[in-house]
């Protein structure tokens, strides 16, 4: 196969590879091994094939990168560089696309190399265009610059070639040409400053992350609602809350909140700005969050409460986050009847609102409910089935209801509920005492699917690994759940036919 490969590069190399040989070179490569590959290239082959790319021909431009990846692929970086630095530039101004993603992301796996990435570093003219591509038309070229730079950013050269030379500038220039590229530079910055408080200085000193929050507190209420989830991202490090905190962008953040208020268009940001402090609540304390800005916890509460279905699935997603955790939970028990009467409005959505509030509902739900093995204590055991009766009169049947519909999401929606408190004891309880719930659980014939059988398997699963399941089901049905587990998810139970002389 190499040799066949080798011959197709030949012809290609005296330009004499038509385009059926083309398509036969893009698929024997891929056939042959890297190494196979490296042994029989030449530096003819390759400039052959970059030649090949100024067709106009889209096809054989197709087939052509398509076999340069492969081949670029195959071979080390630090060459790559040094034998193709220009084939690659010439590649950032092709007009097609597909070529110039070609380009940028050779120059994504070269800086990912120790020994290649000062050859990158010390071609300015080539991270110029690829700062250039960020602004292109075509959103694939700009995410591949996007993630090329910030390769190219995990290292302190590449903090300062990017930060502290003329690409500064360059950078900043690229963002005049409009807004949607201006948040792709915003995004590029955000993704570097998480890596770490490094890289966040060398971001808060160029000063674009100060323009990244001028605009999120600025009047315009659609960038408000783009620029709050790159600062949510931002958010996501430790290095990155504290430097919110310190530069009081947190506090600017709940004032807002306050002030949407009186603002007729808050609905615009208003649902990333609660998606901010509750992935703040996530990866900080609840606790902390929630009594430093209880205009946070107000404002899930009151969008919970209110008619609007955005709003309600926003605060049902946040309430579902923040009862993720034990602490969470005490701080959600704190509103006590008002935290039940929201229960009750969750449960009936569950049930009537449209599929795509009904499947928030219901993973917030399990969210809410769950509680690990070595956090039950008697207290929160009590909370848990308290939070399970608020939901309906007869919450049971009423997820089993659910379980029982034709559609795969609620389906397994509600089975996921089951899951979350299958180890808790007084769930336990309830399961048998329901007439046909058991029978119900180890019944295969009712999952229809592959992701109905996982989402029962599971369920199963955390019943028999459960402490109290022996005592509280029996031994009859403890027996046979372990059968299901031991079965697998997809067991299906052989049935045995007898073959009579002369039937037809």
């Amino acid at each position: 196969m190499a040799e066949a490969v080798v011959e197709l590069l030949e012809r290609a190399a005296r330009r004499e590879a038509p385009l059926e040989e083309l398509r036969a070179l893009r698929l024997a490569v891929q056939a042959v091994p890297p190494a196979a590959l490296r042994a029989r290239l030449s530096d003819e082959h390759l400039a052959a094939l970059f030649t090949l790319l100024s067709s106009s021909e889209r096809e054989q431009l197709s087939a052509c990168v398509a076999v340069l990846e492969r081949l670029l692929q195959a071979l080390d970086p630090l060459y790559v560089i040094q034998n193709l630095r220009e084939e690659l530039r010439k590649g950032l101004f092709h007009p097609d696309d597909s070529v110039k993603i070609l380009s940028i992301s050779q120059v994504g796996r070269i800086v990912e190399n120790s020994d290649a990435v000062r050859e990158i570093l010390n071609s300015p003219e080539l991270l110029r265009q690829i700062i250039n591509c960020i602004g292109g038309e075509k959103i694939a070229v700009a995410k591949e610059a996007i993630k090329s730079l910030s390769r190219i950013a995990q290292t302190q050269d590449g903090l300062e070639a990017l930060f502290v030379s003329s690409l500064l500038s360059d950078l900043k220039n690229v963002m005049g040409t409009n807004d949607v590229v201006r948040y792709r530079v915003y995004e590029l910055i955000v993704e570097i400053s998480s890596v770490s408080a490094d890289s966040l200085n060398y971001c808060a000193n160029s000063g674009l992350i100060s323009d990244l929050i001028g605009e999120l507190t600025g009047d315009d209420v659609l960038v408000r609602a783009t620029c709050i989830e790159m600062v949510t991202s931002l958010a996501h490090s430790p290095h990155g809350r504290q430097y919110l905190a310190q530069q009081g962008i947190i506090d600017k953040i709940s004032n807002i909140i306050i002030g949407a208020e009186s603002d007729p268009f808050s609905g615009f940001y208003l649902p990333g700005f609660i998606k901010f402090f509750g992935n703040l609540a996530v990866v900080d304390s609840p606790q902390q969050i929630c009594e430093r800005y209880p205009v946070f916890m107000e404002k899930v509460f009151e969008m919970a409460e209110s008619h609007d279905p955005t709003m309600n699935g926003v605060a049902v997603d946040t309430l579902g986050i923040l009862g993720s955790s034990v602490e969470g939970k005490q701080v959600l028990q704190k509103a006590r009847g008002r935290f039940q009467n929201l229960l009750n409005k969750i449960g009936h959505q569950a049930k009537n609102a449209p599929t795509e509030l009904r499947l928030r509902c219901l993973d917030a739900v399990s969210s809410l409910l769950y509680l690990p093995p070595e956090q039950q204590t008697e207290d929160l055991l009590r909370m848990t089935e308290s939070w399970f009766s608020s939901l309906s009169s007869q919450p049971l049947e009423l997820f089993r209801s659910i379980s029982t519909q034709p559609f795969p999401d609620l389906h397994c929606g509600a089975l996921r509920v089951f899951t979350a408190i299958a180890n808790q004891a007084w769930a336990q309880k309830l399961m048998l005492n329901s007439p046909g719930f058991v029978e119900y659980i180890v019944d295969r014939s009712v999952e229809p699917d592959k992701a109905s059988k996982d989402a029962k398997y599971e369920l199963v699963k955390a019943l028999v690994n459960s402490k109290t399941i022996a005592e509280i089901f029996g031994n009859q049905y403890y027996l046979r759940l372990r059968a299901y587990l031991n079965e697998g998810p997809y067991y299906v139970k052989a049935v045995s036919t007898t073959a009579v002389e002369g039937a037809e």
